[in-house]
């Protein structure tokens, strides 16, 4: 059986089919996370898109 630890708050979570809140180990701990993404406090590095890329239908107005 494998066991992982918790994104939220580290309790070990054994990873099986009957734990539906899988990675979390509750509904509360993967509410957390939800709430963390929402509020932007989780980022994916990129680099900042073109100001064409943004609206491609203003490139014909140049």
């Amino acid at each position: 059986m494998t066991v992982v630890a918790c994104p939220t708050c580290a309790k070990p979570v054994e990873w099986k089919p009957e734990n539906t809140f899988r990675p979390f180990c509750s509904e509360r701990c993967k509410q957390i996370d939800l709430g963390a993404w929402a509020e932007e406090k989780y980022t994916i590095p990129g680099a900042a898109p073109d100001a064409l890329q943004d609206n491609p239908l203003d490139e014909d107005k140049h």
